[in-house]
């Protein structure tokens, strides 16, 4: 296990890796306690109860998916959690594809929700793999 030392609470790329992890944790959490909020929230909402279970089932996803970075950020893991975060870029991706395909070029709102998250977590990523010539 490598650890960066000068990696942590005075870098920006933590703090943004942070902010992804608990933004997707809540995420999660909505979609699990308010299938049909989370769902709107999304792009795609819930057309009846017997779709309540599918929301649940992107809800634990997504709060696996922020958990999943949490051991790399409090180990100061920077290279595995640049790896992880890097892998993720194609759930938004996609997220960004379904809602397209769906709700078609007119949906500006939730196209710009998953896309600019696309963009936010490319930059993350890039912060993350960058070779800094002075500690973070």
């Amino acid at each position: 296990m490598k650890t960066n030392k000068n990696w942590g609470f005075n870098s920006a790329s933590y703090w943004m890796t942070l902010l992804l992890a608990a933004g997707i944790i809540f995420i999660g959490g909505r979609f699990i306690i308010a299938p049909s909020v989370g769902a709107n929230g999304f792009g795609i909402p819930i057309s009846g109860v017997e779709d309540l279970p599918y929301g649940r089932i992107k809800g634990i996803r997504d709060i696996f998916s922020g958990l999943m970075l949490l051991p790399f950020l409090f180990l100061k893991m920077r290279r595995s959690a640049a790896l992880a975060l890097t892998a993720a870029i194609i759930i938004p991706a996609n997220d960004f594809c379904i809602v397209l395909m769906t709700n078609g070029a007119k949906d500006i709102q939730h196209l710009l929700i998953h896309g600019l998250t696309v963009v936010y977590m490319i930059v993350t990523s890039i912060l993350l793999f960058r070779k800094n010539t002075h500690p973070e």
